[in-house]
């Protein structure tokens, strides 16, 4: 095909089926431009975006603010590694341990490294910190999680799509229920090698499942009874999608900073990824104090392109949106309209039965077998309408738009979404 030729979606779907892996399943919607809350296919029909690239895009395609930052800097230098200093890693180090109240982050890409990341410094610590004898430590996770698809990470999956056949597995992991305090008490009391518990604050992958209020205050209230890290993976929840600046905020209503809040519950390890960079740019961050951050050494942990020039660039100008346009309080306002409104066609459908959620990260569990292909055709008719979504774990519809949508436009798409669903009730 000459480089001239216009692509059509079947051209764009026959190459990627010819000459990319297979280790995706997308909606058959080939997209080629995007703006805010739109994205448009490459015959130039307009979508609602009801995903935000796995909640990346929190800020809104193309966010001019992030993009010109990006050029900006692209067109100045690029990449060091970190084998020098620049100019921008210090001032972009300052202000996110500022934004978020920590002493020092360790910049890196994505949020699969982040998460490996976070497990080396735990690991490192409690051998160094604690006393724990070397490989020995344990880290508690919950079953139903996310965290990426390292080999470690799948080392302690339940999705065993992900994990079949990838083994030998990595052992020092313990999993226990979600949202099951009395499990995680046991088992951080089980042993003197548990090093730190990994936990989502709300599970986005499994099916945006919200635990109990109180369940990440006794969590980290028993973390530190016990001297173990409690790890917050908000590389989805976190800036702004759950309707605070961190889900780990629970149910603060400040304008901006959760910290100093009493709902706010302080990880001893944070991990960052997707929105932090609006979707302009791959940029991750572990976040934690001195006295945990400080016994990575030169040497010991790293990335070539971790905390370059553009990516810093990039991240302030992503926060700086989220502070200036009031993302956080946009997403707890429009949450609460859609599952009210989602919750009201709840209550005399027959092929949906449920809607949680928090902030703009939530999710319908339709009336169907996991092994079902109901929430597939819904998203299916719902493209067709000129809305985008995808269904997790087979009969649950995720909906997670950009934050930057206004109530006019969510009303559109509660519309588009009630009266697609119509279609299907039996």
């Amino acid at each position: 095909m000459s480089v001239l030729e216009k692509l059509t979606s079947a051209d764009a779907i026959a190459l990627e089926d010819r000459y990319g892996a297979h280790n995706y399943h997308p909606l058959p919607v080939v997209l080629s431009r995007g703006e805010g809350v739109y994205v448009w296919d490459v015959e130039g029909k307009q979508y609602y975006d009801f995903l935000s690239a796995y909640s990346a895009v929190n800020q809104g395609h193309c966010h001019p603010k992030i993009v010109g930052a990006m050029i900006a800097q692209a067109q100045t230098l690029t990449l060091t590694s970190r084998a020098f200093y620049n100019d921008k890693l210090g001032v972009y180090e300052e202000y996110i341990t500022r934004y978020f109240g920590f002493d020092k982050v360790l910049p890196m890409n994505t949020g699969a490294e982040a998460v490996e990341t976070a497990l080396k410094i735990c690991r490192k610590w409690a051998y160094e910190k604690k006393g724990i004898a070397e490989n020995e430590a344990q880290i508690i996770v919950c079953e139903g999680n996310f965290h990426g698809r390292t080999t470690t990470i799948i080392s302690f999956s339940n999705d065993e799509n992900a994990r079949k056949n990838f083994g030998p597995y990595t052992a020092g992991f313990i999993k226990i229920p979600y949202d099951d305090i009395e499990a995680l008490e046991k088992a951080i009391t089980s042993s003197k090698n548990i090093a730190g518990f990994l936990v989502e604050p709300i599970q986005g992958e499994a099916g945006v499942y919200v635990p109990a209020e109180d369940y990440l205050a006794k969590a980290k209230a028993l973390c530190e009874a016990n001297d173990v890290l409690f790890i917050a993976d908000e590389v989805q929840t976190g800036v702004a999608r759950t309707g605070s600046l961190l889900a780990v905020c629970g149910n603060c209503t400040c304008d901006n900073r959760c910290e100093k809040q009493s709902g706010y519950v302080t990880p001893d390890i944070l991990i960052l990824g997707k929105a932090i960079s609006g979707g302009a740019y791959p940029v991750s961050a572990v976040l934690a104090n001195d006295a945990i951050m400080n016994v990575i050494k030169p040497g010991q942990h790293g990335s070539t392109f971790g905390g370059n020039p553009v990516a810093a660039a990039v991240a302030m100008a992503a926060l700086d949106v989220v502070t200036e346009e009031h993302l956080a309080q946009n997403a707890r306002k429009l949450g609460r309209i859609f599952r009210a409104e989602l919750a009201k066609y709840i209550e005399t459908s027959n092929i949906v039965t449920l809607v949680r959620g928090k902030g703009l990260l939530n999710a319908i569990v339709i009336n169907d077998t996991e092994d079902s292909e109901t929430a597939w055709n819904i998203c299916m008719k719902l493209a067709e309408n000129g809305l985008l979504a995808k269904p997790t774990h087979g009969n649950i519809i995720r909906f997670a738009p950009p934050l930057v949508m206004n109530e006019e436009q969510l009303r559109d798409c509660i519309s588009i979404i009630i009266n697609t669903l119509k279609a299907f009730e039996s």
